[in-house]
């Protein structure tokens, strides 16, 4: 039982959780003045569903990367140590068969068929990330870090579904009345996902080179070097704190519902980013392990962002 929770990586489905639950809490936070569709029962399953199918990506990864973590960290090899590949491969199809039947029914409750349609894209792009893709250079890192990206980007789709009407906005009609919700930090939130995580999964492919040797895999930092990587890396993580200083400086707060305040956390990330920067250019040699903290720990910081500006609104509005 407990292999089969460290195989989905509780964590990582964790992280994912509540990022959609931010997510979800920011927009109606922000958008108060308006009618919000939105239902709570409908909004679980959409969660309940992401979830299988990131559970089900772990396990197909882990299925097809065993001779490589045999090298890379046979510590915490899982996968014909623990649990058989047959089981685990089983396991795999359960979770994303009963993801898929689940988006299904979401799609049938909300009359539209895009949460399918991105379900079953992303389904069958992370079996072929980790049967083809991963072994190649750096397409690999962007296909993780776009569907990592997706996930806020995913909760915007369903409340653009729920809030989407035919007629024009009119006073006198109470369900035209959420046609105008605004999504402009959640875009921001993705766009940093993806550019965290593609550092994070780049960072990975360096300490993973001997085992990709194994898999016959071509990394970044197999064709760069490992130095020119770091390098790489550093330049990614700099996007962050560039990105929340420009758009302080330039008046943008008001447009993404923030202040400097409710900005706090923001700030807190594009520290830990600076920091990893710094260490990657001024201590090439210092440990991946922990710039993949600081990572961790910038991302984190990142959702609590949506979590404090959706109190203050709460609180304050």
């Amino acid at each position: 039982m407990m292999a089969s929770l460290k195989i989905i990586r509780p964590i990582n489905l964790f992280i994912i959780a509540i990022t959609m639950y931010g997510c979800r809490y920011f927009i109606l936070a922000t958008n108060g003045y308006q009618k919000i569709h939105d239902k709570p029962i409908l909004f679980f399953f959409l969660v309940i569903s992401t979830l299988m199918i990131a559970a089900g990506g772990n396990i197909i990864n882990d299925y097809f990367d065993v001779k490589a973590d045999k090298i890379n960290k046979p510590e915490k090899l899982i996968l014909g140590k623990l649990i058989e590949k047959r089981q685990a491969i089983l396991l795999h199809w359960i979770l994303n068969g009963i993801a898929f039947l689940i988006s299904i029914l979401i799609s049938l409750a909300s009359k539209s068929s895009f949460i399918l349609l991105i379900h079953l894209a992303s389904i069958n792009l992370l079996w072929f990330y980790s049967l083809y893709f991963k072994k190649k250079p750096f397409i690999g890192n962007v296909i993780v870090a776009v569907l990592t990206g997706m996930i806020p980007v995913l909760v915007v789709v369903y409340f653009e579904v729920l809030n989407n009407f035919n007629k024009p906005y009119s006073a006198f009609h109470e369900d035209s009345w959420s046609i105008q919700l605004n999504y402009n930090f959640i875009y921001v939130v993705a766009l940093m996902a993806f550019i965290q995580n593609l550092a994070r999964e780049i960072l990975k492919d360096i300490e993973d080179i001997e085992g990709d040797k194994k898999i016959a895999a071509r990394t970044v930092p197999m064709i760069l070097g490992v130095q020119p990587t770091k390098v790489l890396v550093a330049g990614l993580l700099i996007l962050t704190p560039l990105f929340y200083f420009f758009l302080m400086i330039d008046g943008q707060f008001s447009a993404l519902r923030l202040t400097i305040l409710t900005s706090a956390f923001w700030m807190l990330a594009s520290i830990f980013d600076l920091i990893g920067f710094f260490s990657l250019i001024f201590k090439p040699n210092s440990a991946i392990r922990k710039n993949h903290l600081l990572i961790k720990l910038s991302m984190f910081a990142g959702i609590l962002t949506l979590f404090h500006v959706s109190l203050v609104y709460f609180l304050f509005s």
